[in-house]
């Protein structure tokens, strides 16, 4: 009888681990996920500039040094390694910025803006900006998510032995978490 006890609460605590274990591969998985779909976002902005580019070149030939930092920095997002999301969101955010200067450009220059292709790259543009926000978002939830689980007992043991390590959350960076002044003055 006593036999059985024990190898009922072997069996008990064996379920208990693969559980455990399961939930960190999940939520790990899940933190994964949720950087392809930033992934995806940042693959698919990277090709509609080249042709936001082309168009605009038409309209604002002398507007050459916004399209080159769009352009070196939409190269410079495809040599960053696969691995480093900080990197990778530092150089979205900056290319971000450049392309506020690119759709600024439509203001200054109204028959650009009256361009039919240029209005729908703005709109896909804008709706990829949308989605890297909100995957941004979930890709920080997941990563908190996850890395709860790494700290909370028992998993933290079964997470110490197989050496699952924590991820680091995508930050803005200090020089955006400032507001911009407004002014009423003309």
């Amino acid at each position: 009888m006593v036999g059985l006890i024990i190898v009922a609460v072997i069996l008990v605590l064996i379920a208990i681990y693969v559980v455990i274990y399961n939930g960190l591969v999940k939520s790990r998985m899940y933190t994964q996920e949720a950087w392809s779909q930033i992934d995806v976002q940042l693959k698919r902005r990277t090709d509609l500039i080249p042709n936001l580019v082309n168009t605009v070149k038409g309209y604002a030939k002398h507007e050459k040094s916004t399209l080159a930092e769009v352009i070196s920095l939409r190269n410079q997002l495809t040599q960053v390694p696969s691995g480093d999301h900080q990197q990778a969101m530092a150089v979205s955010d900056q290319l971000t910025n450049s392309l506020k200067s690119i759709f600024a450009l439509a203001e200054s220059y109204p028959d650009l803006k009256a361009n039919q292709e240029f209005g729908k790259l703005m709109e896909e543009l804008t709706n990829t900006e949308n989605k890297i926000a909100y995957s941004r978002q979930l890709f920080n939830s997941s990563a908190a998510s996850y890395n709860m689980k790494l700290q909370q007992f028992p998993s933290n043991i079964i997470a110490g032995i197989h050496h699952f390590k924590d991820v680091e959350f995508l930050t803005v960076p200090e020089a955006e978490k400032t507001a911009s002044t407004v002014s009423f003055e003309d």
